[in-house]
């Protein structure tokens, strides 16, 4: 059974040591304010992967304005979930240099200016740059956040409060559909998505929610969560002599002459700023502005450098096979689940269902079923005699065979119950980040969640235009849920196959040892 980074005997090179001070908990963490990020987070699921879960609507109404082919269209959908996840590891940087709070309210203007330009559509090729890249990126900003602050806020409870937060996403979906099939039916789909892009700034309030631990807080919690962007922000900005510290070792050398350097400079200001007022308030304006200025190139070049040592130092998070074959799995994963989403409603139409699909959309009921799914699964595996590897990689074997026989379902009853098991088997998304924690430690989460997001986001980016280009050629879907489902199984054999190795690589050296 997998349960933590030394079940695989891997060690990732936390060099702190849980439990080796009595310290006081901050009554915020697993309490308190740690309920606020959750309705945050869980608002955020709805208005970002709710309403891309909802896009099967407006795929139809594009494919009517433009008569474009399926593949093409389909094109739009998948670049603003694409690139939502993609930009994970580049938005870990940003939360790197301003906190999470920060980054999301400005992913929430900049998502919701994506969905009113693109209003104003007169071709796909331009909704590929206002809704797939712009509302893509707003949303990526958001999403991101949303997802590490649970992470930070809850220690005990985490698999609950992730499961909790992420049924946004079904409840998002369920009322999204309903709400853009009202929208486009009385008002058309550019007023839908102009009215959508004013709701989506709603975002901004969910970033402002996302209130960081303060830094000496964080500072004396650092030995029980081991909190990544945030605690890393503090340390940062501090102004201790600490050698920073992010997934490998940091030159210390370099970071003390940078520190000497600016707070010479900060001294030169400071000293300037007394002349100023002496000579003249155009000068003291222009030291202020320098002063600025060279505060926050230390806070950029202190951000990037953890941010580039995460990834690229000596103890990078790929080193870590386990972790490794997580994203090869999740290179394949996450088509097979937004594929229905894009696609159902016009396999509907094709075998005639359209009456009983309008009385309840077979994406409502995976939206409601995924909502039970992933807090289920989520109270389950923080069951003590319960491992949470077991149940992720159950609830995928449950998602691909459902994906696989889909094509095989004809009446609306069929398709409903193999619908209804998506919805639940795909609740574990929820335990994504508590098993990517599991791999990497609380310490390093943001930026390997970041890659997976980033893996997820390839997939959903060529899995939706992938089935539209099989049915330009074979018009029939089947050939899409069978190459994706298999593709599925070939990532799940990955993480299947890694932890064995990992296991058996200590005892093989350990008897060459005893040979020796």
């Amino acid at each position: 059974m997998y349960a933590s980074r030394e079940d695989i005997g891997y060690e990732f090179g936390d060099d702190s040591q849980v439990g080796s001070k009595p310290v006081k908990l901050n009554p915020n963490i697993d309490g308190g304010w740690a309920w606020m990020i959750v309705l945050s987070s869980f608002l955020v699921h709805i208005l970002i992967m709710g309403s891309q879960m909802a896009l099967g609507i407006l795929n139809m109404e594009w494919l009517e304005e433009f008569n474009q082919s399926r593949g093409l269209t389909a094109w739009v959908s998948s670049l603003s979930m694409g690139i939502t996840l993609i930009v994970g590891p580049f938005i870990g940087l940003f939360i790197s240099m301003c906190g999470c709070r920060k980054t999301a309210i400005i992913g929430g203007i900049v998502n919701a200016l994506g969905w009113i330009l693109s209003a104003y559509a007169s071709n796909v090729y331009y909704l590929f740059l206002t809704f797939g890249v712009t509302a893509g990126v707003g949303s990526g900003m958001v999403y991101l956040p949303a997802v590490v602050m649970v992470g930070q806020y809850f220690q005990k409870r985490r698999a609950l409060a992730q499961g909790l937060s992420t049924t946004g996403t079904g409840f998002g979906a369920f009322l999204m559909t309903a709400l853009l099939k009202y929208l486009c039916a009385d008002f058309g789909w550019r007023n839908a998505m102009f009215i959508q892009g004013a709701i989506s700034l709603n975002l901004c309030v969910c970033g402002a929610l996302m209130r960081p631990l303060s830094p000496k807080d964080a500072l004396s919690e650092k030995y029980v969560l081991r909190s990544n962007s945030e605690n890393n922000q503090a340390k940062a900005l501090s102004h201790s002599a600490e050698t920073i510290k992010s997934n490998g070792v940091l030159s210390e050398e370099p970071g003390k002459k940078a520190a000497a350097t600016n707070e010479e400079v900060l001294d030169s200001v400071q000293h300037g700023e007394i002349g100023g007022k002496s000579s003249g308030g155009r000068n003291m304006y222009g030291l202020r502005v320098l002063k600025t200025l060279s505060q926050l190139t230390v806070t950029v070049r202190k951000g990037f450098a953890m941010w580039y040592s995460s990834y690229f130092g000596a103890a990078s998070l790929f080193t870590n096979r386990v972790f490794v074959a997580f994203i090869i799995w999740a290179l394949f994963a996450y088509s097979s689940f937004v594929i229905p989403f894009i696609h159902l409603p016009e396999i509907v139409k094709q075998n005639n269902l359209s009456r009983q699909h309008n009385i309840f959309p077979l994406t409502s009921i995976i939206a409601i079923v995924h909502i039970f799914g992933k807090v289920i699964l989520g109270i389950i595996s923080d069951l003590p005699c319960i491992s949470t590897w077991n149940v992720f990689l159950t609830a995928n074997f449950t998602l691909v065979a459902c994906i696989l026989i889909l094509p095989l379902m004809q009446t609306y009853i069929s398709l409903a119950v193999v619908c209804a098991l998506i919805g639940f088997s795909s609740g574990y998304f929820s335990l994504m980040p508590v098993v990517t924690e599991d791999l990497v430690g609380t310490k390093h989460l943001a930026n390997a969640y970041g890659i997976i997001i980033c893996a997820n986001g390839i997939s959903a980016l060529f899995g939706p235009p992938f089935a539209g280009w099989i049915y330009d050629i074979t018009h029939k879907y089947d050939f899409s849920f069978y190459i994706s489902g298999l593709l599925y199984m070939v990532g799940i054999v990955f993480l299947l196959i890694q932890p064995c190795i990992q296991k058996k690589q200590p005892k093989e050296k350990s008897v060459e040892g005893a040979q020796a």
